[in-house]
Order: structure tokens, then sequence, then C-alpha cells
């Protein structure tokens, strides 16, 4: 069981390329978990990491073991997962990759922990593209195509981008007509954090008009930020429907160009593939199906039988 303990360590490490946080994960102290990968280092006859004051990485030794320890990992758990099929009772850590969209995830995220009390939610809110088997995730959620063919899927749903503004504002500054009446207007952007870029307006324009770069008169990293101001009437911001559904719904936010805003996207929930996938990855992705966006969850590949 020390041994087993060592490869848990090592692979917590590996992935956090932190003692530290590879301790606070584990519920031990850092200098637990450096003494476990030594003593694990020492049995080997091999350096597993280069450490520094700054980082931790693996050594090409390191890299090859830790291949090796998250398959008999993988094993120990696949054992553990057909004793545990005859309760089918979901349990253990589940570790989730998410887009920064709280406003739609953290409700339902929320009474899925309430229903599914055995079940230990380890979330991660991100809007890079992760490698969901190489970083040890047990599901991600993200919008677009599924391109892993590693991977199950299921699609969520679909959602619309709207430009909204509020009919204070509206009532200020005027409603624009087309496209290029944005020019003369205050607006209100999103800069992916992965890339630095701002979120590009999709609008249908006419044949040979050049692109449009709408004036910025705000940037930030979430959407929360764009709702509270689009709602203060501090300018136009492009935002998914389900961000503002009840400030559409009370008039609080009108939506403006609805017959040239052409943008949309799916969200999808991807897990590794397998045969027998976990009572708890099952449980996660019926409940994003059933209560995300009821109508719309659809399989690419099916295990579920």
């Amino acid at each position: 069981m020390d041994s087993l303990n060592g490869f848990v360590v090592f692979v917590q490490v590996a992935e956090t390329r932190s003692f530290t946080a590879a301790g606070r994960l584990l519920g031990v102290s850092a200098s637990a978990v450096c003494k476990s990968v030594a003593r694990l280092e020492e049995k080997l006859g091999v350096r597993l990491f280069h450490r520094s004051t700054r980082s931790v990485t693996l050594t090409a030794e390191g890299t090859m073991f830790l291949q090796r320890s998250r398959r008999i990992l993988d094993e120990i758990e696949a054992a553990q997962l057909e004793l545990s099929q005859a309760t089918g009772a979901p349990r253990g850590r589940l570790r989730v990759s998410l887009p920064l969209v709280s406003a739609l995830m953290l409700p339902v995220l929320g009474q899925f922990m309430a229903d599914f009390p055995d079940i230990e939610l380890d979330l991660d809110f991100s809007d890079r593209l992760v490698d969901v088997i190489d970083e040890g995730f047990d599901a991600v959620i993200r919008t677009g195509a599924p391109s892993d063919s590693r991977l199950s899927a299921r699609k969520l749903g679909g959602y619309r981008l709207l430009l909204v503004a509020s009919p204070d504002y509206l009532a200020r500054r005027g409603t624009p007509t087309s496209p290029a009446d944005l020019q003369g207007h205050s607006c209100l952007h999103y800069r992916f954090p992965s890339s630095g870029k701002l979120e590009t307006w999709v609008l249908q324009q006419g044949a040979g008009q050049p692109e449009l770069q709408p004036p910025v008169s705000m940037i930030c990293n979430n959407i929360d930020t764009r709702v509270c101001f689009a709602l203060r009437g501090l300018g136009i911001a492009y935002l998914p429907d389900f961000a503002i559904r009840e400030p559409l719904a009370d008039g609080r936010l009108v939506p403006i160009l609805t017959g040239q805003v052409g943008d949309a996207n799916v969200f999808h929930v991807l897990w590794p593939g397998s045969k027998h996938p976990s009572p708890k990855v099952r449980a996660l992705v019926d409940y994003l199906c059933e209560y995300v966006f009821p109508a719309n969850c659809q399989s690419r590949h099916t295990p579920f039988t």
C-alpha cells in the first residue's frame, strides 16, 4: 500500500508541477510529498523530477514512469469500479474542466454536488484548450465541434450570440440600424484569456463592405462584467443568450441588429473514451444533459446502455 501511495503522490506532482499544490490536493504537507517522491526515487534508483526553486519538471525517466503509473492507477480504479458496480453508487474524485461561463454551469453543478454527496468535485475553469487524457481530466465542457478521436462526446446544446443594450442607453445614444452605425457607440468587448485577442463580433454586412471593427470602450475577460455594464447603460455588448435570459425577458436589455448578428455555437461534454465509463462520469454527463440544455442533448458516442 505504501508503494501504491507513492504512485498516487508521484502522479499528482507530475500533473500539478508542484509539491505544494500536490500536497494541497492530497491533504498532506508539501514536506510529506517531497519525502514520498524521494522514497520512490530511491526505490527505483532513478531521478523522476528536475527540481528548482521555481519549478518542478519531469525527467525523461519520469515521463516514461508517468505513463506506466497512470495505467497502473487506471487499472486499480477499474478494479474498484467493477466491485462497486453492484451498488451503482457514483463516488470518488471527479476532475472537470469548464469554460468561464459560471452563470450557465454553476447552478447545475451545485445541485449535482447536493444530489451526489459521495462525488468530490474538482473544478478547473479555463478557456484554454486542455488535453483531457494527458492532464488527467475525467470530463471537460467546451464549445465547438469535438476533434479528438480518443474522446467520447455528447452535445449539451446550442446558444446564440446577441448584441444588446439597455433601453436607457438606446434612448440617449440612439438605436443602430446597421452594423456601420456601431462606429458611433460605446462597445463593451471580451478578451480571450488564453490568446489575448478580442472576440470578433460576427455581423452580416453587404458584399464588398470592409470588415467591421467596433470601437472599444471597455475590455474584460468575463461575461458578468459585460452584463453588468450593459445593464447600467454603459454601452453595447455582444453576449451569449443564456447569460441574459432574465434581462431580455423583463426588458432591462434589448436586442439590436437582430437580423444581422449571425453567430452561434454549441457546448459539448467530452470524456476519455471507454466501453465502461465510471459511474461518476455517467452521472455527470447524464445530469448535464438533463439540466443545462435539457431539450438538446445528443450523443456522438453512446456508451451508456
